[in-house]
C-alpha cells in the first residue's frame, strides 16, 4: 500500500474513520474496533496507523524461556510500519508486562509504530518520550516470568479478531480494523462525513437553527 494512502489515513481520527467505513456496509457497525480491555496509553501521541505483526504471551508460572527472536522474525516478515498486536494468555488478568523501554526501543528499531494489547505495560514516561504507541490494558510493575508463546497466528481479544497483516488505526478513541479491501477509498468518504456533519452543525449553531426540523436535517446529514 502507497505509504501516501497511510499518511492520508493519519489525516482522520477514528470516530470519523469508523463512520467512513460505514459507508460501503461491509461489515456489521458494532464490529471491528476493540472494546475497552483496552486503551490509549499516550494520547497526545496522536493516530497510530501500521500493519499487524501478531503474538501471545504468558507471564505467570516459573519459566527462563526469554526467546523473542521468533517474534523479531515475524516483525520483520510484515509490511512496515508495523503494529504488534499481543493477546495476553494469562488468567484470571495479566500478570507480568512484555513491553516496556527495552522491548519498546527494540521494536521500533524493527520499524514498528506501537503495540496494542489486552495484557499490561511499564516504563510509560521513556516509551513517551520515543513517541511508541502503547494500547494496553493497564500500567505494570514487573515483567514477571513474561515469554512468548506464539506468532504469527490470527489473536482474538478485546472483541477484535486480528490476522497478521491487518491494517490498524488507532487513537485516543481506541482501536479500529480498516478493511483492506475499501482502504483507498477510505480518505474521499472520510472527507464526505466531514462535511456533511460540519454543514449539520453550522446549521445548528446558526441563526436559522429551528428545533422542529431538527429531526429532517438530522435524516439529510445521514
Amino acid at each position: 500500500m502507497p505509504d501516501e494512502l497511510l499518511e492520508a489515513l493519519r489525516r482522520y481520527d477514528t470516530p470519523t474513520l469508523a463512520n467512513a467505513i460505514e459507508e460501503f456496509d461491509v461489515r456489521p457497525r458494532d464490529e471491528g474496533f476493540a472494546n475497552l480491555e483496552i486503551r490509549c496509553m499516550f494520547p497526545e501521541l496522536g493516530v497510530m496507523v501500521g500493519y499487524a505483526a501478531t503474538a501471545t504471551i504468558r507471564a505467570r508460572g516459573i519459566s527462563r524461556n526469554g526467546d523473542q527472536s521468533p517474534l523479531w522474525g515475524h516483525v520483520r516478515s510484515v509490511p512496515g510500519p508495523q503494529v504488534v498486536v499481543v493477546r495476553d494468555l494469562d488468567e484470571p488478568a495479566p500478570h507480568g508486562a512484555l513491553w516496556g523501554e527495552v522491548n519498546a526501543t527494540i521494536f521500533q528499531r524493527l520499524g514498528c509504530a506501537g503495540v496494542v494489547t489486552d495484557g499490561i505495560v511499564r516504563d510509560l514516561t521513556e516509551a513517551r518520550g520515543m513517541g511508541f504507541h502503547f494500547f494496553a490494558r493497564g500500567p505494570a510493575v514487573s515483567h514477571a516470568y513474561v515469554r512468548v508463546e506464539s506468532v504469527g497466528e490470527p489473536v482474538q481479544m478485546a472483541g477484535l479478531t486480528v490476522s497478521p497483516g491487518d491494517l490498524i488505526h488507532a487513537d485516543q478513541h481506541g482501536v479500529l480494523l480498516v478493511p483492506r479491501e475499501i482502504v483507498r477509498e477510505l480518505p474521499a468518504a472520510a472527507d464526505r462525513v466531514i462535511e456533511r456533519e460540519q454543514t449539520f452543525l453550522r446549521w445548528v449553531r446558526s441563526p436559522e437553527f429551528d428545533p422542529d426540523r431538527l429531526a429532517e436535517m438530522r435524516r439529510v446529514r445521514h
